[in-house]
């Protein structure tokens, strides 16, 4: 049964709607100096419930939040995906605070100092007690009232099976009051939409037919959007994603120069700053230091080889998920194919997998991209989605 994600109000949501703002006062008539009337900000709306959106990912985190029916964020931040255990017999003040754990971008800073663990693998939590601690701290950045109810739309990949759900709502135990999992292509969608051009003759609404193409770290995602929440029909995905163009290209580095030995942390650096697909807009090489030494490596046809894998991978699921759509809805649908996450930013990937396209046989198709802010739209997506959910929606973890 095919579910629509457009709900009323919510009761607490209705609540705020009923608020009226603090009165303006004005000028008596017989002052006439408007400009002289007390000037009164209006408190910021607050209620007894925080919505969030929150990208889980494999490498970065995304949460957006805001009180139930006020339009100002509480909180937003994107974090990378990482806790870091202080290893034993540090001296004080070396790490912030003398912290036992960090995370985030302090965990990456400090990653000598730390046994670093990644709660994720392939989207699906790896480590459980990591999750917790990761999530505690992503909780700790919504600075809400205290005894708020917190319910939180949380973006899960199109392949998580049963046992990956289970696995998420444990972790967000005592995290979240309630929640609600939902395809993280479905909520790029929401997300890119542009609700104040909705009803614009001219505008592509990306949630009513579209294909979202979703590469993250753990998997590659591809959802057929059409107005309504996704079933497993609907999507395809693949481990083969950002983590896994990761390790070829490492691999790739130490058949070609086995006298260096680079972390991942590195080889994930040099694969952000020179992807590419189809023709080098130029030579890819890269000053590392090796024992003490400088040295020079060239990474051009490395990195091209190791990113044109993800470019067919991604191009084989997409054909599969245009393979489901109805034919009716096939040639609208050829037309807004968007790209997101960090595998939308491997320069000329658009063009390329629509140079596939049109090679295979398709009818004038369109692949745009989302563009630099890739890592927020599914958290923002999910805080639209939260803010339209209906209470019957919503799941207490663990319940």
């Amino acid at each position: 049964m095919r579910t629509t994600f457009v709900a009323p109000l919510t009761p607490d949501t209705a609540r705020e709607g009923q608020r009226k703002p603090a009165a303006t006062p004005t000028a008596s008539a017989s002052s006439g100096a408007l400009e002289n009337a007390p000037v009164v900000t209006p408190k910021p709306v607050k209620s007894d419930v925080v919505l969030a959106g929150l990208d889980l990912g494999t490498n970065k985190t995304c949460i957006k939040a805001a009180y139930a029916g006020a339009p100002d964020l509480l909180a937003s931040a994107v974090i990378p995906t990482l806790v870091g255990y202080t290893k034993e017999g540090i001296v004080d003040n070396l790490l912030p605070g003398n912290a036992k754990l960090l995370f985030g971008q302090e965990a990456v800073k400090n990653r000598l100092y730390l046994r670093c663990v990644p709660p994720l693998l392939d989207g699906v939590i790896e480590d459980m007690s990591a999750a917790k601690d990761f999530l505690r701290h992503v909780r700790s950045l919504v600075k809400a009232d205290p005894g708020v109810e917190l319910r939180a739309v949380v973006g899960v990949p199109a392949s998580a099976d049963r046992t990956a759900r289970e696995k998420l709502l444990v972790a967000l135990q005592g995290i979240a009051d309630k929640v609600a999992l939902i395809p993280e292509p479905f909520l790029a969608a929401l997300g890119v939409r542009d609700e104040s051009r909705i009803g614009d003759a001219k505008y592509i609404d990306p949630v009513r037919n579209s294909l979202f193409v979703d590469i993250g770290a753990g998997t590659t995602d591809v959802c057929l959007v059409q107005g309504y929440f996704p079933s497993a029909d609907d999507q395809v995905s693949s481990s083969f994603a950002g983590d896994r163009v990761d390790a070829v290209l490492a691999d790739a580095i130490r058949k070609q120069y086995p006298n260096i030995e680079l972390s991942l942390v590195k080889v994930r650096e040099l694969k952000e700053q020179f992807s590419y697909v189809g023709a080098s807009e130029g030579p890819a090489s890269a000053s590392v230091i090796v024992g003490g030494k400088m040295r020079r490596i060239e990474l051009t046809e490395i990195i091209g080889n190791a990113c044109s894998q993800l470019l067919q991978e991604v191009f084989e699921l997409v054909k599969t998920a245009i393979s489901r759509a109805s034919t009716d809805s096939v040639g609208e649908l050829l037309q807004n194919i968007i790209l997101t996450g960090g595998g939308s930013r491997v320069r000329n990937i658009e063009a390329e997998l629509q140079r596939l396209l049109v090679e295979e046989g398709y009818e004038k198709p369109r692949v745009q991209s989302v563009g630099d802010n890739y890592k927020e739209y599914v958290a923002r997506g999910g805080l639209a989605a939260a803010r339209q959910a209906r209470d019957s929606q919503w799941q207490r973890p663990g319940a």
